[in-house]
């Protein structure tokens, strides 16, 4: 697994945080897409439409976290499964993004196109995407096992059909005692059976907290309590996004954070939840401060929710200089 790609060792140095020394950030997305984006003045059914201009571009939580990793300097590297020829186009779209990545190639299938309409209203068509064998996971926790004591690993996302719900709590449960910091974004019962294994960050929106404990959760007081419960069952800090009303965090040390996002025009919601995860790892990484993580991760799903795409480090660090003041 490359480790460190043209970092130097002065910003090495900036990893050694609170005694835990981080050498790499990997993302697991186990199932990845190419998301094929048309724009359209409007579409009628049943009727031949045309295009006015439309994109590729790489999908998937954890691909997301890199990728934004990457723009802030932070070495990182994307794991995941990809097959045909739309997972070459995957691999080169991130390796465009500089993103380094160390995929497992399946024999069959082809990695999942989404095809997004954003006409009238935006109309979505997710791919199912290929299988995943025995063979195919063996090769996955081989490349767990280059993973050293403070490196972070970040499952984040969905899984594919035909993988077991324990797919998370079983990584989890391999990795655990090696000193690996892990991060988990994922929803319901994903998320839940990976709390026991401690994880050390744990990323919901407020919609999905209430999913858990099937509740509307209307104030911040009902969102701190559940949130307070999760960490109780074993997240070490949970941060909680709430789009337009910001963001809150409970941190391992008991405090209670919470933040405003800064001002500006949103844009695009997608991929604004994976920039905070990363903007937020990337604060903590240089910081070692939970409210300087904050600050860093509201920064970066902002900057993200007002650009048309994944946020620039320099996009990044504009809000991250206005939430300083």
């Amino acid at each position: 697994m490359p480790r460190f790609p043209n970092i130097s060792a002065e910003t090495n140095t900036k990893l050694i945080m609170k005694g835990e020394v981080v050498s790499m950030v990997v993302t697991l997305t186990l199932n990845p897409a190419i998301d094929y984006v048309v724009h359209l003045q409007g579409m009628a059914a049943g009727r031949v439409n045309r295009c006015e201009y439309e994109e590729l571009q790489f999908g998937g939580k954890g691909l997301n976290v890199s990728a934004v990793l990457t723009n802030l300097g932070i070495p990182t590297t994307a794991l995941g499964f990809t097959a045909g020829f739309t997972g070459q186009i995957l691999e080169d779209k991130l390796h465009e993004a500089g993103v380094a990545t160390d995929f497992i190639r399946l024999d069959a299938g082809m990695t999942r196109i989404n095809v997004k309409i954003r006409a009238q209203e935006v109309t979505e068509i997710n791919g199912r995407g290929p299988r995943i064998g025995p063979e195919a996971l063996k090769a996955l926790v081989q490349k767990l096992d280059t993973l050293d004591g403070g490196d972070i690993l970040v499952l984040a996302g969905s899984i594919p059909m035909g993988l077991d719900n324990a797919i998370y709590e079983d990584l989890l449960r391999y990795v655990q005692g090696r000193g690996i910091l892990s991060v988990v974004d994922a929803t319901g019962d994903l998320l839940c059976r990976a709390l026991p294994y401690r994880p050390f960050l744990i990323k919901p929106n407020h919609h999905e907290l209430g999913e858990i404990f099937a509740q509307t959760l209307a104030t911040k007081e009902e969102i701190l309590k559940c949130a307070g419960v999760l960490q109780q069952r074993g997240a070490r800090n949970v941060l909680v996004s709430m789009a337009g009303e910001g963001a809150l965090l409970l941190d391992e040390t008991g405090k209670t954070h919470e933040i405003c996002p800064p001002r500006g025009t949103v844009r695009n919601s997608v991929g604004a939840g994976d920039s905070m995860v990363a903007g937020f790892l990337a604060g903590w990484l240089q910081s070692g401060d939970y409210e300087t993580a904050l600050k860093m991760g509201t920064a970066a799903g902002s900057a993200t929710a007002f650009s048309s795409s994944l946020a620039t480090g320099e996009e990044i660090m504009s809000l991250m200089r206005e939430l300083l003041k």
